[in-house]
């Protein structure tokens, strides 16, 4: 299968580059095909310029989209930021899952473009599950991506894994979450 990664951390030392390495060595492991888009090494422009808003795309656009055709599975790797996407996630995804491409309406109502394909959310947060619980917040989270992104587009969710209290865990605690991920690449 081809498994295209989009992963937004700007530091290469964090928690979750290794959540990322992680990743890509359990798919390749597992024979699969994996291409990893690093929005930060590339220096992704997350800002939507004026004219992307009336349908024109620029080549570095199309060359991301590309990628998403390509893939079967696609795999998010970000941080919540402010109970939310990184600014360089929410660039990324609105200007490459743009109208005609990844959605579109017919006579009013809404088609995701994407269907077929899989997605896997891979989030790692600073709260706990039971601080974002206790105040709505997990829910939002999930109904923010999951449904108002990733399912409107058309994407089949497989997994969303919250990784709680990430600054303050300890290395068992990051040792079995790896693990996890492992086991769940070599289920992809």
């Amino acid at each position: 299968m081809n498994h295209l990664i989009v992963y937004a951390h700007p530091r290469k030392e964090s928690f979750n580059h290794a959540i990322l390495e992680t990743a890509v060595e359990g798919l390749k492991k597992k024979g699969h095909e994996v291409v990893v888009r690093d929005l930060y090494e590339l220096g992704f422009q997350p800002i939507v310029s004026a004219s992307e808003i009336i349908g024109g795309l620029s080549e570095d656009i199309e060359q991301e989209q590309q990628h998403l055709k390509w893939a079967d599975v696609i795999t998010f790797i970000y941080p919540i930021w402010w109970t939310g996407l990184p600014a360089m996630m929410k660039g990324y995804i609105e200007r490459v899952f743009s109208y005609g491409f990844a959605y579109k309406y017919v006579n009013g109502v809404q088609m995701g473009l994407l269907k077929g394909k899989k997605t896997v959310i891979i989030n790692t947060q600073g709260k706990s599950k039971a601080e974002y619980e206790a105040n709505g917040m997990g829910e939002a989270l999930r109904l923010t991506s999951d449904k108002g992104i990733f399912e409107y587009c058309g994407l089949e969710v497989m997994y969303h894994l919250f990784l709680e209290s990430v600054p303050g865990s300890d290395e068992a605690t990051r040792k079995a979450w790896l693990e996890q991920i492992a086991y769940m690449a070599s289920k992809a």
